[in-house]
C-alpha cells in the first residue's frame, strides 16, 4: 500500500507540474522567449530530478505543440535544459547547479539543436544560421532562472519542499 502511495503522489506532484507549465508559460512569456518554461524546469528539476523534469517537458512540448501550434521550439527548448537542471542540482547540491544546468541545456543545447529541428520543420531554405536561436534563448534561461533562483530560495527552507525532494528520492541540501 505504501509503494502505491507514493507512487500516486509522485504522479500527481508530476501532472500539477506539467498543468502550471502549460498554463503559465504561453501566459508570462516575452515575444519569442518561454522564461516560465524555465522556471518549470529549475523548480522540477530541484524537486523532481532529472528524469521526472525530463517527464514533464516533454509532455508540457507536446501538449504545448498540439493545443496552442507552437512549432518542436517546445521541445527542442525544453526537455535538455530540463534534464541538466536535475542533473546540475544531483551533482553540485546547490541551487545554482540546477540554473547552470538551465542555461547549458536550454540556452546552449537546445538553442543549437533548434536549428536544424525548424529547417527540417519548415523546410525553409532560407540561410538560417546555427545560433539564431541562442541570444532568445540564452534570455529566456536568464530570467527564468533567476525567477527560480529566488524562488527556490525561500521554499527550500520549508517542510514541504523537504517532503517532495524525499518523495523523488533526491538528496535534501539546504545551501543555495
Amino acid at each position: 500500500m505504501g509503494q502505491a502511495k507514493g507512487r500516486v503522489q509522485r504522479l500527481t506532484l508530476l501532472a500539477m507540474m506539467i498543468a502550471l507549465d502549460v498554463v503559465l508559460s504561453p501566459l508570462l512569456r516575452i515575444e519569442g522567449m518561454a522564461p516560465m518554461s524555465s522556471v518549470m524546469n529549475v523548480v522540477a528539476g530541484v524537486l523532481l530530478g532529472p528524469w521526472y523534469a525530463t517527464i514533464m517537458a516533454v509532455c508540457c512540448g507536446v501538449i504545448r505543440m498540439a493545443l496552442l501550434g507552437i512549432p518542436p521550439l517546445a521541445l527542442t527548448g525544453a526537455v535538455f535544459g530540463a534534464f541538466l537542471a536535475g542533473i546540475g542540482y544531483r551533482l553540485r547540491g546547490r541551487l545554482f547547479g540546477s540554473v547552470l544546468g538551465e542555461i547549458i541545456g536550454t540556452g546552449i543545447i537546445g538553442s543549437l539543436l533548434s536549428y536544424p529541428v525548424m529547417v527540417w520543420f519548415t523546410g525553409s531554405s532560407q540561410q538560417l544560421y546555427w545560433l539564431v536561436y541562442t541570444p532568445r534563448f540564452m534570455g529566456a534561461t536568464l530570467i527564468g532562472g533567476a525567477v527560480a533562483f529566488s524562488l527556490l530560495a525561500k521554499l527550500q527552507h520549508t517542510k514541504v519542499f523537504f517532503q517532495v525532494q524525499n518523495l523523488f528520492g533526491g538528496r535534501i541540501h539546504g545551501e543555495v
